[in-house]
């Protein structure tokens, strides 16, 4: 038989093939918006204030950056106080952010870092270390904005009636580790 005609396996084949189209997909297709990566982990996209101008991710460790204009902070119904660095990064996996570096929220007169937020059910639950409290999930529906948080006169959301009002941390709230 000529080594012509000998079968060769095609796997090498498939991969180049992959290969190309895949590097093809990435260059030629937009990439997916902040909010869309946390949506496609089944995260809601008010984890982010609104306004990021981009973000890097590692799909296979599941690393990731976000990147905002600047540091931001606001308060929401005057109950918590966050805080935004102009650079957000830890891990992002199915229903879970890990390592997280750059937010913090004041509690009495101190500011301390979430470091990690998981989605149990319709809930989320935010880790400042020693202590952690659950949210319901629909108060993260929309994105808060630098400065006025989710009461700002010009938001349309807000005047749609999509007002969100967070409970004060109440020490039954509170999951001790």
């Amino acid at each position: 038989m000529s080594p012509f005609l000998r079968p060769r396996s095609s796997l090498p084949l498939l991969l180049l093939f992959l290969n190309c189209f895949c590097f093809r997909s990435a260059v030629g297709g937009e990439s997916p918006t902040a909010y869309e990566v946390l949506e496609s982990y089944d995260l809601p996209i008010g984890l982010l204030p609104k306004g990021p101008i981009g973000y890097d991710l590692d799909a296979s460790t599941g690393a990731f950056s976000a990147y905002l204009n600047g540091s931001c902070s606001f308060s929401l119904e005057g109950s918590y106080q966050l805080r935004y660095s102009p650079t957000i990064s830890g891990r992002i996996a199915s229903d879970h952010l890990s390592d997280l570096r750059g937010v913090s929220v004041k509690v009495l007169f101190f500011w301390v870092n979430i470091i990690d937020v998981r989605r149990l059910g319709d809930s989320l639950r935010f880790s400042v270390g020693i202590a952690s409290a659950d949210f319901a999930i629909n108060n993260f529906y929309m994105c808060p904005r630098c400065g006025c948080g989710l009461n700002c006169p010009d938001d349309d959301d807000v005047a749609a009636g999509f007002n969100l009002r967070l409970p004060r941390l109440h020490p039954d709230a509170v999951n001790r580790s």
